[in-house]
């Protein structure tokens, strides 16, 4: 619920942007010792094969098979501990609200959050691939490899403006879900960057399902400062950015109830992420980038 408000129709950077800059920024001063690289090469056990992407390294590149397809494919090598990074950036209607004096809207934030961790694992020579819930001009990518991936991710992340109603779309959560489910492979990590707020019901026991089959997931709650304090006093008008609610109210004596009401939604996800072996970490819009996204590779470490 955020103050009635025009909705944005692009999305609102604030002073985020431009992302490409902040995100090498926040990756460079990120202490990621401890973050664990894939391993790739000939000393590793053979994966598979996957269709060519720009960006892969053409060592791996296998001329057979890609004669024998009459397509581009590369050999992928894989090991117990590989790791590859899944994100899920919730650009639904919701993730466009930024109150006054918040550095940027929440999905501008989780873009810069997202594009970091992505920076982070490619210098490890680990796979990234990106997937959206909700959000116009959308475009999922497979996993890619190779710093050149980064401005790919980017370029996405740029274009993704906050629309869809996932409490309208039931199936909408579900789809992105079901699509990451079956692209990562045991070890992978996924990590989902939302404000988890207009969710469907079962929402948190679906996304904790992604932790199965040996996978990691965390959740990257990110708020607006004004949506964890809420700091708005006397008459005020409330709408709920998904869904049709419109209430009017005090916002002093209706304080204690929100924050009582969102502790209790908040502690809901982050109990059925932790009892999957899952982590949850919880931010909002004005927290320093850098240490968020260390928060999360330690919250990686830590669920591995």
């Amino acid at each position: 619920m955020i103050p009635e408000t025009p909705l944005r129709k692009a999305l609102d950077w604030g002073r985020l942007a431009p992302l490409s800059v902040r995100a090498r920024a926040v990756a460079e001063g990120v202490y990621s010792g401890s973050h664990r690289s894939r391993k790739r090469g000939s000393g590793v056990e053979f994966g598979g094969h996957r269709a060519y992407v720009p960006g892969d390294d053409l060592r791996f590149l296998d001329r057979r098979a890609t004669l024998r397809h009459d397509r581009l494919l590369v050999r992928e090598f894989e090991t117990e501990t590989d790791r590859g990074l899944r994100l899920v950036v919730d650009a639904s209607r919701s993730m466009a609200y930024r109150s006054e004096g918040a550095p940027g809207a929440k999905l501008a934030y989780a873009a810069l959050v997202a594009a970091a961790l992505a920076r982070v694992a490619l210098t490890g020579s680990d796979t990234v691939s990106l997937d959206f819930i909700g959000g116009e001009n959308a475009r999922p990518l497979p996993p890619l490899s190779g710093l050149e991936a980064f401005e790919r991710i980017v370029d996405v992340l740029e274009q993704v403006t906050p629309a869809g109603d996932v409490l309208v779309d039931d199936d909408a959560l579900d789809r992105t879900l079901l699509r990451v489910a079956r692209r990562a492979r045991r070890g992978v990590v996924i990590v989902v960057a939302s404000d988890f707020l207009d969710l469907p019901d079962g929402a948190a026991d679906r996304i904790a399902a992604l932790a199965s089959g040996g996978r990691i997931v965390v959740g990257a709650r990110i708020l607006d400062p004004a949506e964890v304090t809420f700091p708005f006093e006397g008459p005020v008008q409330l709408r709920s950015s998904e869904g049709a609610v419109h209430v009017e109210t005090d916002g002093t004596h209706a304080r204690a109830g929100y924050l009582a009401a969102l502790e209790k939604k908040m502690a809901g996800f982050r109990e059925r992420l932790v009892g999957a072996g899952g982590r949850f970490v919880e931010a909002t819009s004005a927290d320093d980038p850098i240490r968020v996204v260390q928060r999360l590779l330690e919250a990686v470490e830590g669920a591995g």
